[in-house]
């Protein structure tokens, strides 16, 4: 009896932690392929829950990479002006946007800003991001620490790389510039 219950109780186990696990994995779909991401909970659960309320309720699907500066990073989230399939698109104000949700309070941690990382776009104000984030193309250490870090690709960081480049005379503002198709 004890072998059956102690069985049952590892299955039980391994079933829940891989349930657990899932829910804190995301599909980010790309033109060129889908990114699967690893949203990271205990260190930003404020940032996860916004991400993923948005992703739900789909204003991220349509969103612009208004900001794509080659060997940084790539910006998008700007569900307000941003989203090129609503009423409101105006790609000379995408980036200048977010939800209709309050902005977040900052959830700065020791995860480093390195190749694949996503972290909340802001504003000066460390307590400003809303919904707009940033994949970084390589490490960028200059924004640990003032910046919040809530996940990471851990696939498909080829298809983030051919995302379309901005103008670096124009602080990476992309013209054409490619999108979210989706994002659960």
């Amino acid at each position: 009896m004890n072998k059956i219950l102690t069985k049952f109780l590892i299955l039980f186990f391994i079933l829940t932690n891989n349930i657990i696990a899932e829910e804190n994995i995301m599909i980010l779909k790309l033109k060129d392929g889908d990114v699967k991401i690893e949203l990271f909970n205990d260190t930003a659960p404020n940032h996860v829950k916004r991400i993923k309320q948005l992703a739900e309720e789909g204003k991220y699907d349509g969103v612009v990479f208004h900001r794509v500066i080659d060997g940084f990073m790539a910006q998008t989230g700007d569900v307000k002006f941003g989203n090129s399939s609503n009423k409101d698109y105006d790609l000379k104000r995408a980036g200048t946007g977010g939800s209709d949700e309050p902005d977040l309070k900052e959830e700065f941690s020791d995860l480093p800003h390195e190749r694949g990382s996503l972290s909340m776009a802001r504003s000066q104000d460390p307590n400003s991001a809303n919904s707009q984030f940033f994949i970084c193309f390589k490490a960028s250490s200059f924004l640990d620490r003032q910046y919040t870090v809530f996940g990471k690709v851990i696939e498909g960081m080829e298809f983030v790389d051919k995302i379309k480049r901005g103008d670096e005379g124009n602080n990476g503002s992309v013209s054409d510039p490619d999108k979210i198709i989706s994002f659960k």
